[in-house]
């Protein structure tokens, strides 16, 4: 299994930053990509950000230029550093990797129980 713990929600004031940091642990796992999540009250799950392997990273429209998702070489640790943020961004962000098991092809889904954020304007 592959198990994801995220830190660094809180409040903090529109136009403000905020950084959330996520471990992993991955006993006979490969993690393929790590990234983050969010899910405003009454909305949908969305992406927010990704980052693979290779380094190359995926935004939501939403975020790009304010926020940046990056992984820690060599080791199962991803971040999300928000700047600018707006009241729009409150949500439970919820870290999120897909790993394979050793000598397996099929990547499966993981996610961490989510961390609160509330942006108040």
């Amino acid at each position: 299994q592959v198990q994801l713990v995220e830190s660094g929600g809180g409040l903090v004031q529109a136009g403000g930053f905020l950084r959330l940091s996520c471990t992993a642990s991955r006993r006979g796992f490969i993690i393929d990509a790590m990234g983050w999540y969010r899910q405003a009250p009454g909305k949908q799950r969305e992406l927010v950000g990704l980052v693979n392997n290779d380094g190359r990273t995926n935004y939501e429209d939403s975020v790009v230029g304010r926020f940046a998702v990056s992984r820690d070489p060599g080791k199962d640790i991803v971040y999300l550093q928000m700047s600018s943020l707006k009241s729009e961004d409150t949500a439970v962000y919820f870290c999120y990797a897909t790993a394979r098991r050793l000598g397996r092809t099929n990547d499966l889904h993981f996610w961490g129980q989510g961390t609160q954020v509330i942006v108040s304007s």
